[in-house]
């Protein structure tokens, strides 16, 4: 059976850091409020020379380096994000010719907000397995600081830059425990569309707007939804909870990663939670916490690893690999 092997991981971050106490100075909050409310304590802004696509380039470029192939074998790119560099052409085309893969394979952008990253793993799966590419590069990348309110506290706290990236490669896998993508599920829902949105675009306003969100809200579904989609990739997996051995979610709070946890009885200690150093980074938050716990060596070849997001729309995924 052909299933899309995950071989590399890398991840890019912006040079600069911006503590909560650095951030107190410019908005009416501080240090003690951001930390009780959402497990933030750092995170990284993007200066004017650093863009979505050079943060997506530097995370597929370490991406590639860990799988040790060179960049004119990736014959496809998935790039997801809710800040491109242009409307268009998509930001996936410019990290292409960046990094030097191969001209004429496949390169675009998808958008689904913070579940960007699991929607763009689900459609490279699809597109591996039925032989369209061999090897894809995948890609969670944003700069959020560019569609963020500075004025408004409860909003501009949670959120940071970054990039994360995996190389997935199209192996026939045989045998009771076979690495790669076993599962995946996504879902969305557009009622929810005003609860988590941002208040502009080029056909609408005409501008790049703000982000808007109803924050207990957004918090109330994320837990049940969460929940039940990790519950059905298990259940397409033909495993169990006590199967997994890490889960990466979506780093947008750490309430949210708790109280997940916990409806699915899995303990702390299998959860990589990175939200504390990074904040939300949106579609980068999954893959950048997942090389972070590869390259600390948590996560080893053969370790079952269940990724999750949600995010505005509301989109919502899973999907489960072995590594």
């Amino acid at each position: 059976m052909i299933r899309s092997v995950l071989i590399g991981t890398g991840s890019a971050l912006p040079r600069t850091a911006v503590s909560n106490a650095e951030l107190a100075q410019r908005v009416d909050t501080s240090d003690e409020w951001i930390v009780e409310r959402t497990g933030i304590s750092n995170r990284y802004i993007a200066q004017a020379d650093e863009t979505t696509s050079t943060l997506a380039t530097e995370a597929g470029r370490k991406a590639l380096e860990a799988a040790g192939v060179e960049a004119d074998s990736i014959d496809l790119i998935v790039l997801a994000t809710a800040t491109p560099d242009q409307t268009f052409p998509a930001t996936a085309t410019i990290v292409q010719s960046s990094l030097g893969c191969r001209p004429g394979g496949i390169a675009f952008d998808v958008a689904a907000v913070c579940s960007g990253f699991l929607y763009a793993v689900g459609v490279a799966d699809s597109m591996l397995r039925t032989g369209m590419a061999r090897r894809a590069l995948v890609i969670g990348a944003e700069t959020f600081s560019r569609i963020l309110d500075w004025e408004d506290r409860t909003t501009c706290v949670l959120f940071g830059d970054g990039a994360g990236a995996v190389v997935l490669e199209a192996q026939d896998q045989e045998g009771e425990t076979p690495r790669g993508i076993l599962a995946t599920r996504l879902h969305a829902d557009g009622a929810h569309n005003q609860l988590l949105y941002v208040d502009g675009g080029p056909s609408t306003s005409g501008t790049v707007g703000k982000l808007r969100m109803k924050g207990r809200e957004v918090f109330r579904h994320a837990v049940v939804n969460l929940a039940d989609v990790l519950r059905e990739v298990i259940e397409d997996a033909g495993l169990s909870t006590s199967d997994i051995d890490w889960l990466v979610p979506h780093q947008a709070n750490a309430r949210i990663l708790d109280a997940t946890a916990k409806k699915l009885d899995l303990p702390p200690g299998k959860v990589v939670m990175t939200v504390g150093q990074h904040a939300n980074t949106s579609a980068a938050s999954v893959p950048l916490a997942l090389d972070q716990a590869v390259r600390d060596g948590r996560i080893k070849q053969g370790d079952l690893v269940m990724l999750e997001a949600m995010g505005g729309g509301f989109t919502w995924g899973a999907s489960l690999i072995r590594i």
